[in-house]
């Protein structure tokens, strides 16, 4: 069963400098034990303007392996791939080497873009941060309600989405489970009921994260039920 601790903030750019110490305080950490940090980015509008922050850290940028929690089936340059935000407000001002960003080739279809990513992940251990956010629904990555969730292979193809495009790729919740650090990030309040279902334990995909120390929820006062 999941452990989730929340910690809320007053404002959205409140919770935005927390995950942002957050980071860096798991990188440091992961470079000094590891030599390398690897971190699972989400999408969305909190975590661009925590990306956008990110660039101008003092960090070993170098020792970074960037994952991705999911990816659309568009082309590699549209403006609604999680990977062009990535790039454009944070990955392209920093020297991570481009060996080290593992982007999702969706533009390839869902076949091709899982067998890459789980080629890729195949000697990776534990992720050191995750990051996800949740849409209304209560979804997580591209992870909804009454589709599976994936208990075997770290990527796993989503057909069908409730959200277009249909078709995305996503990391399986075991995969994203297998973290040494889980946070969430959820603001507004369109995301009032699934906080208030997630509280009291329903099972959504937010629940089936289920890392071995628990989740950290970062949450806005917005998105708390009345």
């Amino acid at each position: 069963m999941q452990v989730a601790r929340w910690k809320v903030f007053t404002t959205v750019a409140e919770l935005r400098d927390a995950a942002i110490n957050v980071v860096l305080d798991a990188a440091n950490t992961a470079v000094a034990a590891r030599g390398r940090f690897d971190v699972v980015l989400a999408g969305g509008t909190t975590p661009r303007d925590i990306y956008q922050a990110l660039r101008n850290a003092q960090a070993d940028w170098p020792r970074w392996h960037i994952w991705y929690g999911d990816e659309r089936c568009l082309p590699a340059d549209d403006d609604e791939r999680n990977s062009k935000m990535a790039q454009e407000v944070w990955l392209n001002h920093v020297h991570i080497p481009d060996k080290q960003i593992h982007t999702m080739l969706t533009e390839r279809g869902t076949k091709a873009a899982v067998a890459d990513y789980n080629q890729a992940l195949s000697d990776v251990d534990d992720f050191d941060l995750v990051l996800l956010g949740m849409g209304e629904d209560g979804h997580t990555a591209s992870l909804f309600p009454g589709h599976a969730w994936g208990d075997a292979a770290p990527a796993i193809a989503v057909s069908n989405a409730p959200k277009p495009p249909a078709d995305r790729v996503s990391l399986s919740a075991l995969r994203l489970s297998q973290a040494r650090q889980v946070l969430f990030i959820v603001t507004g309040s369109n995301k009032r009921d699934a906080v208030q279902q997630w509280r009291n334990g329903f099972a959504l995909p937010v629940t089936a994260i289920d890392p071995k120390k628990g989740v950290d929820v970062f949450v806005d006062a917005a998105a708390l039920p009345a």
